[in-house]
């Protein structure tokens, strides 16, 4: 998956989870589990990054 693909999944991830958020609640099971899904997006992002600033 390329760098602006990921981008993309977690700006999509980030505005469903707004508004799964606003219609049920940010406690609600199913932002918790939107929340959870754009955590590990994010954390995939952030070592793909650290992996390209140390081979730099």
């Amino acid at each position: 998956m390329s760098k602006q693909d990921l981008i993309t999944l977690i700006e999509q991830k980030r505005q469903e989870l707004i508004q799964v958020a606003m219609k049920n609640g940010f406690t609600s099971s199913l932002a918790i589990r939107n929340s959870q899904e754009l955590d590990k997006l994010l954390n995939e992002y952030n070592d793909i990054f650290k992996k390209q600033v140390s081979t730099h």
